[in-house]
């Protein structure tokens, strides 16, 4: 077992390597959004399946065209849905819709705006163009036989709008985790005990229940276990039939911090108990193999810190890898910015540190500015965050004006967020 402070990137490298992707099952269209693809999915069609119009106007042959203005004879009309029934010969044309099929003999599509409708069932043409202008080609949005979605692609809206096209009523999707949360500690408040000054209210399982809910999964939270070994393993043991278990708090090293012999006499085999990093060097994670039906099993463990931030911050960079490759994503950490640091930061190196900072809109990029202060039982510095950024463990502080990299945090909305403007 190691026991050593493990660097920020081994330890993520430790724990990625431990988990797998769970197994697949069904599911309704309708019921997909926010799972993942388990399988590669293909057109079923050439889309669209024969050249159409991407603009109402008139289906023409670009040769009649070579000087303009030019007056045609509208010969049919073509709605989408409806197959044209007549060929597009010289000085013709045929008014089409959009997402109408091109009548043989058109070899391009005029917008109804660059024309003049005249009597007796003919249209001025007033601007030349080329070959297959406005023109979508069969196939050009897919293939039929083709790879349209891989394996480990979030379905979101635009994916399944692509699964309906390709008519996957059912589709197969990894399964979620099932993950519990536990907090301990004899200092704890809970949400229900009446509010003492003299106790802390239970912010982490919230917190860390959250977190778990904006992967797309339910978690179920177990309670408090006080500083009791025998509490304390019935609470574990229960938290042991998940295939995660979140333990927040008990994994110092002070003599009431019981977790770390507990959870080892019930059999977790613990691949480390430190990390280098502020806030959060009391990270621990282990794994129970636990035989079910004649399979074997695996429940992972994290230890997590007691502070909230430290909680928060250790669940971003370890636990969501974690569970979103259990769930089969392909990517799994969350998108980072380059912005530039609006300050000054000091740093003693040996510990990467995770830095919660803002960010702001500027002229050619972003800004980042520290929340504040960094302690790491103030909370409001998360609520408050945009994203992370990380301080490399060798670096001894960074200069304003240096280009870093944030990792965006959940739900991020910068401050000068405007709706689409041309």
């Amino acid at each position: 077992m190691a026991m050593e402070y493990l660097s920020v990137t081994n330890a993520q490298q430790c724990i990625l390597e431990s988990v797998t992707a769970l197994g697949a099952e069904p599911v309704k269209l309708e019921q997909s959004l926010g799972r993942v693809l388990a399988e590669e999915v293909r057109a079923n069609r050439d889309i669209p399946p024969y050249d159409v119009s991407a603009m109402d106007g008139y289906a023409v042959r670009s040769a009649d065209l070579a000087k303009v203005p030019a007056t045609l004879e509208i010969i049919e009309d073509i709605k989408a849905g409806d197959m044209p029934t007549k060929t597009v010969q010289a000085g013709q044309c045929a008014r089409i819709m959009t997402g109408a099929p091109v009548p043989q003999g058109a070899d391009a599509v005029i917008r109804v705006e660059d024309t003049q409708f005249l009597a007796e069932g003919k249209v001025q043409i007033n601007v030349a163009v080329k070959r297959g202008n406005d023109i979508r080609v069969q196939g050009e949005s897919m293939r039929n036989g083709e790879v349209v979605l891989t394996a480990g692609t979030e379905i979101t809206p635009g994916v399944i709008g692509v699964l309906a096209t390709v008519k996957c009523a059912q589709v197969q999707v990894h399964h979620s985790p099932r993950v519990a949360i536990l907090s301990t500690g004899d200092e704890l408040e809970g949400m229900d005990d009446p509010v003492d000054p003299n106790k802390i209210p239970n912010s982490n399982s919230y917190a860390l229940m959250a977190q778990v809910q904006a992967l797309g999964i339910a978690p179920a939270l177990l309670g408090i276990a006080r500083d009791d070994p025998d509490e304390l393993a019935e609470y574990l043991q229960r938290g042991l039939h998940f295939d995660v278990l979140l333990v927040s708090g008990g994994t110092s090293v002070g003599v009431h911090d019981y977790v770390r012999p507990t959870i080892e006499a019930l059999g977790v085999q613990m691949k480390f108990w430190r990390v280098a990093m502020k806030p959060g060097h009391p990270l621990a994670f282990g794994i129970l193999q636990r035989n079910s039906g004649g399979t074997t099993k695996d429940t992972f463990v994290f230890g997590l810190p007691g502070n909230p931030v430290s909680s928060m911050v250790c669940f971003e960079e370890f636990v969501a890898p974690a569970l979103r490759r259990m769930t089969g994503h392909a990517r799994l950490y969350r998108r980072t910015i380059a912005a530039r640091l609006t300050h000054n930061i000091k740093h003693q190196a040996g510990r990467t540190e995770f830095i919660r900072v803002t960010l702001a809109k500027e002229e050619g990029g972003y800004t980042a500015t520290s929340t504040g202060a960094q302690g790491s039982g103030m909370l409001l510095s998360m609520a408050r965050a945009d994203g992370l950024m990380a301080v490399p463990a060798d670096s001894t502080g960074l200069a304003a004006g240096s280009m870093v990299t944030v990792q965006l945090l959940d739900g991020t909305v910068f401050q000068d967020d405007v709706g689409f403007k041309e």
